[in-house]
């Protein structure tokens, strides 16, 4: 056989194997980033329930101050906003197309504030204590928190977050089986050469680690195209689609999802040519004929 075929063979069998591992990699960094992604969707709408604070009629600005300074360092507290009885009129005029205070002759409503929570504390069991302190205060005249949201919220996501875990140790173990065979059937090829040259007396450190170089550039390989081709699709969505669920995807998310690929590229590979040369260090040269 020339040297020009053995060439063209090799570069066909690492080239099969390299897209093989990609196509494997791509899938696993779909998943990672809409888990990831999925994360930061969970903390946008935890983020996004609130709560309001009805005021007592004639509060003095002494009374706002000191409620507005207890918000401002409470630690549950991701932002606030102060609503007049003006603006929650016009508001209210807004949504029903016409002011009551036309047919009433006053303005119904109080002043209030509008508080968001951070998203640890949007649960049941913290925001029915933090209503129970906001209540205490002297000028506060009721607290008005929609509880059933939030379980109803809490639990579509625990449930979500359920079904991503399962995809994804699913894929996972899906996938390292898919890597590790890819890269026993390019070894099996090899087989012969693995005993030829352990019956020349080769170590197995030396006959391993040509294998091993060549398993963690592949990996390697494999995972830059992977990555590659997912952020190609990713910014092919974002600036032609305009998909809301992409602007979640910080640097984190980023950085994160083309480390895991990258780790899992290089040490499936490598792992698994560990393990399918070991198989054939050990294995009888009459064995050979017969796997």
């Amino acid at each position: 056989m020339s040297q020009k075929v053995k060439t063209k063979k090799f570069f066909n069998s690492n080239f099969t194997t390299t897209i093989s591992i990609s196509m494997v990699l791509f899938l696993v960094g779909v998943i990672t980033l809409l888990t990831l992604a999925a994360r930061g969707a969970t903390e946008y709408v935890k983020e996004n329930i609130n709560f309001t604070i009805v005021l007592n009629d004639e509060v003095e600005d002494l009374e706002l101050t000191k409620l507005e300074n207890r918000l401002s360092s409470a630690s549950y507290v991701k932002s606030y906003r102060s609503i007049s009885k003006e603006e929650a009129l016009k508001e209210l005029e807004r949504e029903l197309g016409e002011s009551p205070e036309d047919f009433l002759g006053y303005n119904p409503l109080q002043a209030s504030y509008e508080v968001f929570v951070k998203a640890e504390f949007a649960n049941k069991s913290e925001m029915s204590k933090i209503v129970k302190e906001i209540s205490s205060y002297e000028v506060v005249k009721e607290v008005v928190f929609q509880e059933n949201v939030v379980d109803s919220i809490n639990t579509n996501i625990r449930n979500v977050s359920i079904v991503l875990l399962c995809v994804t140790l699913l894929l996972l173990v899906v996938s390292i089986g898919l890597i590790n065979n890819t890269i026993r059937l390019q070894l099996y090829s090899k087989r012969f050469l693995i005993n030829t040259m352990k019956m020349v007396g080769a170590t197995s450190w030396f006959i391993r680690r040509p294998f091993m170089g060549r398993s963690i550039l592949n990996g390697f390989v494999a995972s830059l195209l992977a990555i590659l081709t997912l952020g190609g699709i990713v910014y092919y969505l974002h600036y032609y689609y305009d998909l809301s669920m992409l602007n979640l995807m910080s640097v984190e998310v980023i950085v994160i999802t083309t480390s895991i690929i990258t780790f899992l590229g290089v040490f499936i590979s490598l792992v698994s040519s560990m393990f399918a040369v070991g198989k054939y260090l050990r294995i009888k040269t009459n064995d050979l004929y017969i796997i």
